[in-house]
């Protein structure tokens, strides 16, 4: 900290207009359609579209004129309205555009930090919008700090020291982020591992037998009748809300009757629940003896294609007759608690938000933004018209 304010501490600051210190770059006449067709995993030029839509072409495949090759900023001006920083060749989409800095005192990057701390700003301006955009003049308007205006290579020391500091909170963030996304690969190839079993291996019992179904209990209440209080109200996917009154009091296994989730699997499929709470008629509620047989088979639901359970057409669901009819593994008790001892671990290391990596890059996150914040947040004591 004592640092940080050294680095800071009587720091003039002066505001000017982007258009003022940086360069304004357009992109390329290119559709959505022909960044597909041209896409090659290995090209060297990067195309950004909106979001996260991208394409990798050939130099050949895009106009000289219209490829940046300096680190710039590139502005996502519609839907998803927010800030990206790229420092290889590269070019976008016409309708939006990018900016480089032609100073070699102003480091772009500094720039890019201090607008990703305002995209909220800028994202307000597009909600006005029908379909969220801005339009140049507002980044073209937008002022920024430069600080130490008066001694240019002081004002680059600390832009860069500025950039550092966030880099370093950022590599690490990405690292974790690396290392989550490898560990849960890991673990999905375990569980299969752990619950592929055969029919000689051991006996298969339909999930009627392995759990008692208390779906005639659940209730659902609409939201304008709902008393508002601290037991979490489930839905097919999760808690949908939080009254003041509970109709289940335990541990139980919820089941989503959600067709479309249960075959897209973007949120939770079967998911256990503890304590009092209160659930609608869109999640399958079961009871099952143990411990070791609820999560047993929260994970073996998790694990496999439940498409030829789920049955209607407009409306495709996983009625209970289906579910109840659900063939499950059933090794012995001793064997269950193996299998759920393992993955217990693994599910605590890769999901848990009180512990684990998910837990580690929250934290990292936090911090990234506490700092951040602290050193993008001049004194106006010290600003400089």
């Amino acid at each position: 900290m004592s640092y940080l304010d050294k680095l800071l501490d009587g720091v003039k600051v002066e505001w000017t207009e982007i258009s003022k210190a940086l360069v304004r770059t357009t992109g390329t006449k290119i559709t959505a359609e022909q960044m597909k067709q041209m896409h090659k995993n290995q090209a060297p030029l990067k195309i950004f579209a909106g979001g996260k839509t991208v394409a990798f072409v050939d130099f050949k495949d895009i106009p000289e004129k219209d490829i940046n090759r300096k680190p710039s900023i590139i502005v996502k001006s519609r839907g998803v309205i927010e800030f990206e920083y790229y420092d290889k060749p590269f070019s976008h989409k016409n309708e939006m555009w990018s900016y480089y800095s032609p100073n070699e005192y102003l480091d772009i990057k500094f720039i890019y930090y201090f607008l990703k701390i305002n995209e909220p700003y800028f994202q307000n301006i597009g909600n006005r919008m029908q379909m969220p955009q801005i339009s140049t003049p507002d980044t073209e308007e937008f002022k920024i700090p430069i600080p130490c205006p008066d001694n240019p290579e002081k004002s680059l020391a600390i832009q860069k020291e500025i950039v550092r500091i966030l880099d370093t909170f950022t590599e690490l963030t990405a690292e974790l982020t690396a290392e989550l996304t490898a560990r849960k690969k890991q673990y999905n190839y375990y569980r299969d591992q752990l619950l592929n079993f055969n029919e000689k291996e051991v006996e298969w019992k339909p999930l009627e037998i392995l759990a008692e179904n208390l779906d005639s209990i659940r209730k659902p209440v609409t939201s304008g009748s709902r008393e508002a209080g601290e037991i979490p109200y489930y839905g097919a996917s999760g808690i949908v809300d939080y009254v003041k009154d509970y109709i289940f009091d335990g541990d139980f296994l919820l089941v989503s009757e959600d067709g479309a989730n249960l075959i897209a699997r973007n949120t939770p499929i079967a998911f256990s629940i503890s304590g009092k709470n209160w659930v609608n008629n869109h999640a399958h509620v079961l009871k099952f003896p143990t411990y070791s047989d609820r999560r047993f088979v929260e994970y073996y639901l998790n694990s496999i294609d439940l498409t030829p359970y789920i049955s209607g057409a407009a409306q495709p669901k996983l009625n209970q007759k289906n579910l109840n009819s659900i063939k499950i593994p059933n090794p012995s008790p001793e064997e269950k608690i193996r299998i759920v001892s393992i993955l217990d671990k693994f599910d605590t290391f890769t999901t848990s938000m009180s512990e684990g990596l998910p837990k580690e890059i929250e934290l990292r996150q936090k911090q990234y933004e506490y700092y951040r914040d602290m050193l993008l947040t001049f004194s106006t004591d010290n600003i400089e018209a």
